[in-house]
Parts: structure tokens; C-alpha cells; sequence
């Protein structure tokens, strides 16, 4: 099974590009995950809500577009189910054995995932009821994809 971040806007900081690219090159052998990004729009600093409605929904059609049918689609989003390390690995061994082809996670932009790609979603993942940046959320993602392949290895790393 491929396995695939799909995320709203690019990596500014040379920090979170680093830590991204660590975790990556460390599961490249044994559960290779790719990068995709779709631009994001930019968000006036007085939005009106309709505003910020209107750009969510034009990114999420960006992310839908490259999301394949039959891709198990899992989205981040702040109200989805909350998992332990142990959990997610379990369930990220469920998946890889679903039967599809791909797995997609998706993190949207600084204004959140489109209502339309919460629906399109398989399952909703939540690493908590705090915000974070998104462009940090692409790096915890990639530690805990990283921490579950190793719990489901039995290997140590996971404490």
C-alpha cells in the first residue's frame, strides 16, 4: 500500500523541512511515505466568515482532486478520534491490509479541512483538542506514522 500526506500549503520553516525530511528517510525502507501539496490561499487579515468559507472550500476541492477513488482517505481534524500511539499503529496496520491501493492523510490549511473532504473521509483522526499549526501538525504526523511502524514492527523506539 502507498502511503501519501496530501497538505494545504507549503513548509516555510527550515525546522519543521528538516524534522519532515528525518522522519521520512527513516520509514523510506520499510513504509515509504511521499509528500503532496496543494497551494493555499491566502486569508485576508479581517476574513469575513463567509470569506474563510469560501477559501476552505476552494482548497479542499485542490485536495479532493487528488484523491483517488478508491483511496482510504484519512483526514486530521480537531473533532475527529483521538488514539494513542499503540491505536493508531493497530489501526495503521488495519488499513495496510484493507484491500486499497493508497493511503491519504489529509491536513488542511491555517483555516482548517472543507466540510467536503470530512465527508469524502474514511476515518478522522485527532491528535488532540489543541490547534496546532499546520505546518507543525505535518511533522507530528510524520513522528507518529514513524513511532506506529516501529510499534508494529516490535522494534524500539516507541517508550
Amino acid at each position: 500500500m502507498r502511503c501519501r500526506i496530501l497538505a494545504v500549503g507549503g513548509i516555510k520553516e527550515e525546522y519543521f523541512a528538516a524534522g519532515i525530511r528525518e522522519y521520512l528517510k527513516r520509514l523510506a525502507p520499510v513504509f515509504p511515505v511521499s509528500i503532496c501539496e496543494v497551494a493555499d490561499l491566502p486569508v485576508p487579515q479581517n476574513a469575513a466568515p463567509a470569506q474563510i468559507e469560501q477559501i476552505v472550500a476552494k482548497e479542499g476541492e485542490r485536495l479532493l482532486a487528488q484523491i483517488p477513488e478508491d483511496a482510504l482517505l484519512v483526514a486530521l481534524a480537531i473533532r475527529g478520534k483521538e488514539l494513542s500511539s499503540e491505536q493508531l499503529a493497530a489501526k495503521l496496520n488495519e488499513w495496510s491490509f484493507s484491500g486499497r491501493r493508497e493511503l491519504i492523510f489529509a491536513i488542511g490549511g491555517s483555516c482548517g479541512l472543507a466540510p467536503a473532504v470530512l465527508r469524502r473521509a474514511d476515518f478522522q483522526l485527532s491528535f488532540g483538542p489543541a490547534t496546532f499549526p499546520h505546518q507543525l501538525m505535518r511533522l507530528i504526523l510524520c513522528e507518529q506514522i514513524y513511532r506506529a511502524v516501529k510499534i508494529n514492527r516490535n522494534e524500539p523506539y516507541h517508550k
